[in-house]
């Protein structure tokens, strides 16, 4: 098996890779055209990224099987394209959370006490004790989620070490699940956005989240309250934001932006960046040695796991619901050909599988087959398999739908 990783990636993940035994190809500064001419040159069976965008060209460059993302998320990557190719899509959730929730955290302490205008100033060689002495304080207040994923639960548990009390939405999140957590559940974005002194933002990027805090939930929240986002750049209405931020006095700590770019070094300029009670970090919120290792470890895992079973923890594109109509049950002795005569059997009656599993049973002398089928077979079908090979025993059609 041949892996290709086209990102910068920890010597210590690489050399994990390398110790599974495989041919490692290393191109981090593969990108666009040059990460498709890669894949086709390469003839690698995985694809390891971290930030690079893969796009369809890169995906039907080659014969890739698995592309791994290594990180939380897979927005990077040309999924539909992916699943109609049969290539697995993997990534690495959870890895990063505690380092996610440490940087929303600075961004806060930073919004509340000012610390980076306090740093530039002593920098500039000037004291101004009577300006940054005055500051909230975190004690007492209350921080709003939404997103009540693994980082917002590591939210959760460093706020209540400050003090702060906790109101979250998610849409898995039940009051039941709230209470477990010690938090209050609140039933709409915008009832967080409301009750909220900060309000920070844990949501993965998808159809249902693009733009989901809009102008309404900003409208929601109080005048000067702090607004968090470490998620996506995307899930936030820009335009909203700086309404927000010029009208209501909101200030912003942000690690991710509109257009910002896919380097590691640009220009770079944001309108968010000259608006009072802006700060910024450069979309750094899993670039700590600890989170890096936990997904390094976690690429190799997934690595192992698909060449010795055929299985990839964490896929994300598999069919969720089955189309299927109905399982054919066939329980059969542990024969050669046996399968391949039932399989045959409907084909020849245009009924196709969606899935299908064989369980031998112990001894390896018998074996039972569940058989995902699109058609229910009608009932000759059925007697046929039956009486048409000796080491079928029994042959059950369940319903699913």
């Amino acid at each position: 098996m041949k892996i290709l990783v086209a990102d910068k990636y920890p010597e210590a993940g690489l050399a994990g890779l390398r110790a599974l035994g495989f041919e490692l190809i290393y191109e981090p500064e593969a990108k666009g055209e040059a990460l498709a001419k890669a894949v086709a040159s390469s003839g690698a069976d995985v694809l390891v990224v971290r930030s690079s965008q893969v796009d369809k060209a890169a995906l039907e460059a080659g014969r890739l099987a698995l592309v791994i993302r290594a990180g939380a998320g897979t927005n990077t990557i040309d999924v539909k394209t992916a699943s109609a190719l049969g290539i697995y899509v993997s990534n690495c959730p959870g890895k990063n959370s505690v380092a996610v929730a440490e940087l929303a955290f600075g961004l806060i302490l930073a919004l509340d006490r000012r610390i980076p205008e306090g740093v530039a100033e002593l920098k500039a060689g000037k004291w101004n004790k009577k300006e940054y002495s005055k500051a909230s304080g975190l004690f007492g207040r209350t921080l709003g989620l939404i997103g009540v994923g693994s980082i917002g639960r590591e939210m959760v548990s460093r706020a209540k070490a400050f003090g702060l009390s906790v109101v979250a939405w998610s849409r898995s999140l039940t009051p039941q699940k709230a209470a477990q957590l010690g938090i209050e559940h609140a039933a709409t974005p915008e009832a967080v956005a409301a009750e909220a002194d900060i309000l920070s933002v844990h949501v993965a990027l998808n159809a249902e989240t693009r733009g989901l805090i809009s102008e309404k939930i900003f409208a929601a929240m109080k005048k000067g309250a702090f607004f968090i986002n470490t998620a996506r750049a995307e899930v936030v209405d820009q335009a909203a934001l700086v309404k927000a931020m010029t009208e209501r006095g909101i200030r912003a700590g942000l690690d991710v932006f509109a257009d910002e770019p896919a380097g590691g070094t640009a220009s770079f300029t944001t309108p968010l960046a000259a608006l009072p009670g802006f700060c910024g970090t450069h979309h750094i919120g899993a670039s700590t040695d600890q989170a890096q290792d936990a997904i390094s470890e976690e690429v190799t895992h997934i690595v192992r796991t698909f060449h010795e079973t055929g299985r990839v923890p964490n896929v994300i594109n598999l069919c969720r619901r089955s189309t299927a109509r109905s399982i054919l049950v066939v329980r059969h002795l542990d024969r050669v050909g046996v399968l391949a005569h039932v399989l045959n059997e409907l084909k020849g009656h245009g009924i196709n599988v969606q899935e299908m599993e064989n369980i031998v049973f112990d001894g390896a002398q018998a074996a039972i087959a569940r058989i995902h089928l699109d058609t229910a077979p009608p009932a000759e079908t059925l007697e046929s398999l039956r009486k048409s090979n000796e080491n079928i025993l029994t042959v059950t059609l369940l319903p699913l739908h």
